[in-house]
């Protein structure tokens, strides 16, 4: 009884964590997107230093907490598959790791975008 409310418990934190984090990365990055969309139609650069400087802090910090969030998506599937096993509903645990990807996923482009822009600083 105890390991299925802990593992429910989790699954709940573990998913308002993830939704938290992601709804900040996804207008991040469709934000930057519409400038960069922007920038190529006027033709004009927009990669300014202080606001270059800003984008990449931004995308560190939340190539940071996305880190977090796909490593704690991770550990719950695990804990779910553990303590569960077979009681683990297929469908709830492929949609858990199909979130941990995804966050993984994010957390890599986030990171290297984050790279490119301060490689691109530096070399101004």
């Amino acid at each position: 009884m105890l390991k299925s409310v802990v593992c429910s418990e989790l699954g709940a934190k573990h998913g308002s964590f993830l939704v938290t984090i992601m709804g900040l990365l996804v207008p991040w990055s469709c934000t930057l997107a519409m400038i960069d969309m922007y920038s190529i139609l006027v033709g004009c650069p927009l990669h300014v230093p202080g606001v270059m400087a800003i984008v990449v802090v931004g995308d560190w910090v939340l190539s940071i907490l996305s880190l977090a969030a796909a490593s704690s998506s991770a550990a719950v599937i695990d804990v779910l598959l553990e303590f569960h096993g077979s009681h683990c509903a297929p469908r709830l645990c492929e949609r858990y790791q199909l979130s941990a990807m995804m966050a993984f996923l994010s957390w890599l482009l986030t990171a290297a975008s984050s790279l490119f822009n301060l490689w691109y600083i530096a070399s101004r």
